[in-house]
């Protein structure tokens, strides 16, 4: 969700284990932020898909809507969020990509530069609500940790855990790799919170209780 540069006043309410009510108010500034741009080259099939793929894509989307739409009402992460893979951020958050010499969106999470079958781990703990094939993002684990808060992980090469599994944080869930849109072997590696997605960037600074 967009917003123009200006103050905003941000109101937070919640409750502690003990039944307190807690309350916070703060104005918060928001600046204009600046994004580079990618140029990448794909497969035609992935800038224009053929007609014969359409149905299945659209069936995915409806999968991914209806997967984004539920998360536990409880917390289920502990502490802070740790990096999924040991390894150099080869693309950043918000970056407009062109995909052959098109812009078809912006980047939506942060590339992580590894090589094909590196290990990638859970960023925190959670259940798995997806774990299948898809056209654009390959291979794709997504992790619920609770109240909206989600971790997905795309291109992947080999599935570790399966759909509906509970996992702890650094556990193994995958390796990675080049499927779906792809330019090369990486793992995208994104945050969903209440149906927007954050840098992750930002998310693996934050210390959490």
């Amino acid at each position: 969700m967009a917003v123009r540069p200006g103050t905003y006043q941000l109101n937070l309410e919640g409750v502690t284990a003990a039944g307190a009510k807690l309350q916070f108010h703060q104005a918060v500034q928001v600046s204009t932020g600046h994004y580079p741009t990618t140029r990448l080259t794909v497969a035609p099939r992935f800038v224009e898909p053929p007609k014969e793929m359409l149905v299945q894509i659209r069936n995915e989307q409806v999968v991914k809507k209806h997967i984004f739409a539920e998360s536990a009402a409880h917390a289920l992460w502990r502490g802070v969020f740790e990096q999924p893979a040991t390894a150099s951020v080869s693309g950043v958050f918000g970056s407009a990509r062109l995909f052959n010499g098109e812009k078809h969106s912006q980047h939506k999470g942060l590339d992580f530069r590894v090589h094909a079958g590196t290990p990638i781990h859970a960023a925190n703990a959670g259940k798995v609500i997806l774990a299948r094939k898809l056209y654009f993002e390959g291979n794709f684990v997504v992790i619920d940790h609770g109240q909206g808060l989600m971790t997905l992980y795309l291109h992947l090469s080999e599935f570790k855990v399966k759909e509906g599994d509970q996992v702890e944080k650094g556990q193994l869930i995958a390796l990675s790799g080049g499927t779906g849109r792809a330019t090369a072997p990486h793992l995208h590696f994104a945050v969903r919170w209440q149906g927007v997605y954050l840098n992750p960037a930002t998310l693996l600074k934050l210390s959490p209780p």
